[in-house]
């Protein structure tokens, strides 16, 4: 049996989703104010929601800036990328926004008069910056070293530091009674401005607001504090934390426990001897190139759907198997104008990337969506953008780069062909990963499988299967209305083997086949690329698939731990 801490766990947390629920009450309570009186300016119950959706946009933005690698890569302080087990550990995040909105809610109840604050207060501003100061930053500073002893770290405060890379939702992944007790700090100053009667709605938003900036400011594991404000104004150092200066605590522990003032580490001694120097040089990074990758995988946009899953949109979304969600049909009009702005002024841009065996892999992106690849119109530009990621590669001395899905279309570029031929003194090596797939594709087909419908038959990636089916003496019913492109396919394969390759018109001549294929039923280009580098093959693989490659790159791939998922 395992005992879990008092408080360590939050009252709703086997409620899921339906947790919003919560807010019930104070949604209709608010609606029916606003029936009765038609003052929304005096409506705290709508106050606080609104400021509850407001806190949620702040950790929201500041999550995909962190993940924007195209702005911040150079920035970033922890490498490392963040794993799904820290994205599903910090999925409850916003349990601590429930708890304040019903923390605020009580307050009103038990002081009625703080449902009746003025708009706006001048003195108000001044005297919770002061309260901030002398009882929000020394009581977080006591708390949070309070938790750092023993106990309360084992059993309480070890959950926040679990999260690997600081993000701004980590904020929020945290015991109750941790939050609790960060609710006194925020609440205070707030209660004690409204209590000396200089309390008032905008102040409450200003402050709240701020603080919430500040502390995803602290974990956004991006340094965008100049060392050079320091330096003009070397009193601001105490003043105002850093990211680098809070990550310092997250991965020493003992030192740097300030809630965003140093003054108080430097109070009570916890000042990292490090702090400055290592701010400094984090800092210095900005706008210089940081590790070259070994390895680019060059991919493009799908639909708008699809692009609403990018990390640095949701990164919640895009640890998950794609779907379409009806929550996203909101985010269409601005996804489509983010689409065209893209078309008009946009270049290929680092999406994401991962390490492998101390090599460095990214992802870059052509900012094109999948439609305007069939725009005839469009293809010049298209071409522009993928040759332009190509000479940046080649420049960076990038060794493989490979190219995905429509980036490598035969109509647009002769799967590579032509950007091989227009640079022959390219270093990096172009790769288009289709003998891998075909790879991937033929090795799910049983070992004794005589007959095979084949659906894209004339494709680049359908070609190449055919001809090594049909050299296995297996059948190839390949559909196509294509007779031309089925006899010249069929001239490739050996004398002996042609019987073997069978145009067929209709689906209706798979329903005796046991096996059949559709093009895209494995995504195996990225890892054809892979393969590529780990290989240190100095050859490009463009244009059409070599066939006889096919049985050399799958044992490469096995070699190297790659595993097709079976589709069976």
């Amino acid at each position: 049996m395992v005992v879990v801490a008092p408080l360590s766990s939050w009252p709703w947390e086997n409620l899921g989703s339906l947790k919003c629920l919560l807010y019930g009450p104070l949604l209709a309570n608010g609606f029916y104010s606003l029936y009765q009186d038609g003052n929304i300016l005096q409506n705290w119950c709508l106050h606080i929601l609104l400021l509850s959706l407001l806190r949620m946009g702040i950790h929201v933005a500041w999550s995909s800036y962190s993940n924007m690698l195209f702005l911040t890569r150079n920035r970033r302080i922890i490498q490392q990328g963040v794993d799904f087990k820290q994205i599903d550990m910090e999925w409850e995040w916003d349990n601590f926004l429930i708890l304040q909105s019903l923390m605020a809610s009580m307050m009103v109840y038990l002081f009625p008069w703080l449902g009746n604050l003025p708009l706006w207060k001048t003195k108000g501003l001044i005297t919770i910056l002061i309260l901030h100061v002398g009882i929000a930053e020394p009581l977080f500073y006591v708390f949070h070293r309070f938790f750092h002893t023993h106990y309360l770290f084992t059993h309480y405060h070890s959950l926040h530091h679990s999260s690997p890379v600081p993000q701004s939702f980590t904020a929020g992944n945290a015991t109750f009674l941790e939050h609790l007790a960060w609710s006194l700090v925020i609440g205070a100053p707030i209660l004690g401005t409204s209590l000396l009667g200089y309390g008032s709605t905008i102040m409450i938003f200003c402050y709240v607001l701020v603080f919430d900036f500040l502390r995803c400011l602290g974990l956004s594991n991006v340094e965008i504090v100049p060392h050079r404000l320091f330096e003009a104004v070397p009193i601001l150092r105490y003043l105002l934390y850093t990211p680098t200066y809070h990550t310092l605590h997250r991965t020493e522990k003992e030192t740097n426990f300030c809630l965003f003032m140093p003054l108080f580490d430097a109070i009570g001694n916890t000042v990292h001897k490090n702090s400055w120097e290592l701010h400094k040089e984090m800092s210095s990074k900005a706008g210089k190139n940081g590790k070259v990758p070994d390895f680019v995988f060059l991919a493009h946009v799908v639909d708008i759907t699809s692009s609403m899953h990018a990390p640095f949109v949701s990164r919640f979304f895009a640890s998950r198997p794609f779907v379409t969600k009806l929550s996203l049909i909101p985010l269409w009009p601005i996804t489509f104008i983010v689409m065209l702005v893209m078309w008009g002024r946009s270049k290929p841009f680092l999406y994401s990337f991962y390490n492998l065996r101390d090599w460095l892999h990214q992802t870059w992106v052509v900012p094109r969506f999948g439609f305007q690849y069939f725009l005839p119109f469009a293809r010049e530009g298209i071409n522009n953008h993928i040759e332009e990621a190509i000479l940046r590669a080649d420049k960076l001395g990038v060794k493989v780069i490979s190219l995905a899905a429509l980036n490598k279309n035969e109509a647009l570029n002769g799967g590579g062909t032509l950007f091989v031929e227009k640079h022959p003194n390219l270093r990096v090596r172009v790769v288009h990963g289709n003998t891998l797939t075909a790879a991937v594709i033929l090795n799910e087909i049983p070992k004794d499988a005589k007959e095979v419908f084949l659906t894209g038959a004339t494709s680049k990636l359908g070609r190449a299967i055919a001809l090594y089916l049909c050299r296995r003496k297996v059948r190839v019913l390949m559909l196509t209305l294509a007779t031309e492109r089925f006899e010249k396919i069929q001239k490739e394969a050996p004398t002996e083997c042609q019987s073997y390759l069978v145009q067929v018109t209709k689906y209706q001549a798979a329903r005796n086949c046991k096996y059949t294929m559709s093009r895209g039923v494995v995504h195996a280009c990225h890892a054809g690329g892979v393969v590529h580098h780990l290989e240190g093959w100095t050859h490009h693989e463009v244009g059409a698939l070599d066939v006889d490659r096919i049985d050399l790159v799958w044992e490469a791939a096995l070699k190297h731990g790659l595993k097709p998922v079976s589709s069976k």
